[in-house]
């Protein structure tokens, strides 16, 4: 932007500086000015106008009626009319519900204000062709917002405080102004302005930190916290940008596949990186099909961040406003919209032939089972072997096997037992989680399930004390299961404790 001519008010050119360090407006923009009518947005007002010749503005004024003030409401819409009309600019108004809004979307009454407002914006912008939105949030209002995110618990990104440019078309020129200085302008110059009454309610946060806290702060720990709170802020804001292009570039390496309703990540990526990298890549996922993290808290983040380390790879977690995210497998899938999970509800399926002993990779579900003759000469070493591996006597089984998912209706005979037992059963009975269940591989012989992966073999393909000749069927990955509570076979078979 071209420098601004001597003259210019102490005021003007910092805001001028401001526009120049954030690339905020160009030469021959298009900007809608949000007027509420009180200090904050008038100065703003008329700072703009003042610039707007020296760099080729075309101005407009909006002003939206909350209806939350009956009678000060209609007279702050009164005011900035008259004022737009003083300047000579278009001047566009509208009138929204913001209780009934704020009760029909459960959102805090200053939330509900701020949603509406934007959206009166964009739709003025969308009619009038403003490619620019100018809001006056000062230095004052980011000290404020930072101190507020502290007290509700944030992260730096909350830290950062008001960014300077929101999404490429809301701008915030007053940014690095204080309060005092827009009223020492506001009353150099005779500019009248109008005075909210809520903004004394100290029943709101921002109210109350603005009353009560930052003056007790200035007063009794550090008379500059304004601006030690803005530099805190500009600090991080800068720190903030340089780890998202960091997180740009993780996000990008872990991407499977990308639509419009979600994104599928790699687990083994995603798992490899550090724990913050992780957080920030899937708060990056959420965003870019959410577009934004409205209802997301580091609750959700760390459920799912539970996901990756799944040994079942298996699960989900429901975040807000029907996002969801899937682990299946291999991939972590982050989506909207009740189809995501219809889509990925199917278990992964999969059937491998086991023709001589061998290592078989089971990729759906991330594990590997290998395959091995073993002798035996004393069947003592056969005992205590853990619920990750499983034997049997080679003359009861006959190869190929089969290793395929548990299907509706398995049936085997846990060791121990006389009879055969749905599988659905024992799962119920030794109290196995659900989202283990689907993942569950089985093991066949002849079409009859030998071993329920991982949980119990069957009673008949056991190896006994005359047995010599045994397979060993091993999980290479022995953390594909926590060991549960229930024994791994009755105390009165513990001379034949065979499954894994």
């Amino acid at each position: 932007m071209p420098t601004l001519p001597k003259g210019y008010n102490r005021l003007t050119a910092l805001v001028g500086k401001t526009i120049a360090a954030h690339h905020m407006l160009q030469s021959g923009n298009s900007v809608l000015i949000g007027v509420s009518g009180g200090p904050d947005s008038v100065a703003l007002l008329h700072v703009l106008a003042t610039l707007a010749t020296e760099f080729c503005l075309t101005l407009g004024v909006a002003h939206l009626n909350h209806c939350l003030r009956r009678e000060e409401s209609d007279r702050d819409a009164a005011f900035v009319s008259a004022l737009a009309d003083r300047l000579g600019l278009p001047f566009y108004y509208d009138t929204a519900d913001v209780r009934e809004y704020q009760r029909g979307y459960r959102l805090s009454l200053e939330d509900a204000a701020r949603r509406v407002r934007y959206h009166f914006f964009r739709k003025v912008c969308d009619i009038g062709g403003f490619q620019k939105v100018a809001v006056g949030h000062h230095a004052n209002d980011n000290a404020e917002s930072i101190l507020m995110h502290v007290i509700r618990g944030t992260g730096p990104l909350g830290l950062s405080g008001i960014p300077p440019v929101k999404n490429g078309w809301i701008i915030r020129p007053l940014i690095d102004v204080m309060r005092s200085d827009i009223i020492h302008f506001l009353t150099e110059n005779g500019l009248q302005y109008i005075f909210d009454t809520s903004n004394n309610d100290v029943r709101y946060l921002r109210n109350k930190i603005r009353h009560n806290l930052i003056p007790h702060l200035a007063a009794g720990f550090n008379p500059k916290i304004i601006r030690s709170l803005n530099r805190l802020g500009s600090i991080t804001s800068t720190e903030e940008h340089w780890m998202d292009d960091l997180t740009d570039a993780s996000l990008n390496e872990a991407v499977l596949s990308v639509e419009s309703q979600h994104i599928v990540l790699s687990v083994p990526k995603v798992a490899a990186l550090h724990l913050a990298a992780q957080r920030r890549v899937i708060r990056k996922a959420i965003s870019t099909i959410k577009g934004g993290l409205k209802g997301l808290t580091l609750l959700h983040i760390e459920s799912i961040l539970l996901l990756l380390k799944k040994e079942s790879c298996y699960g989900q977690v429901d975040v807000a406003n029907g996002f969801t995210v899937l682990r299946r497998g291999s991939e972590l899938v982050l989506g909207l919209g009740a189809g995501l999970k219809k889509k990925y509800a199917e278990r992964p399926r999969f059937n491998y032939s086991i023709r001589h002993p061998q290592v078989v990779h089971i990729k759906e579900i991330g594990i590997a089972v290998r395959f091995s003759e073993i002798l035996v000469p004393n069947f003592s070493v056969l005992r205590d072997t853990g619920h990750h591996a499983a034997f049997f006597d080679i003359n009861s089984i006959k190869f190929p096997l089969l290793l395929r998912n548990i299907e509706s209706g398995d049936r085997f005979v846990p060791l121990g037992m006389k009879g055969t037992q749905k599988i659905k059963k024992f799962f119920i009975n030794n109290k196995v989680p659900r989202d283990q269940r689907f993942m569950c591989p089985v093991l066949l012989s002849e079409g009859r399930i030998i071993w329920v992966v991982g949980y119990r073999i069957d009673d008949r393909a056991k190896a006994s004390a005359t047995t010599r000749r045994v397979l060993k069927a091993e999980i290479l990955m022995p953390g594909y299961r926590k060991a549960h509570s229930f024994d791994p076979a009755p105390k009165s078979f513990s001379t034949q404790q065979t499954e894994s």
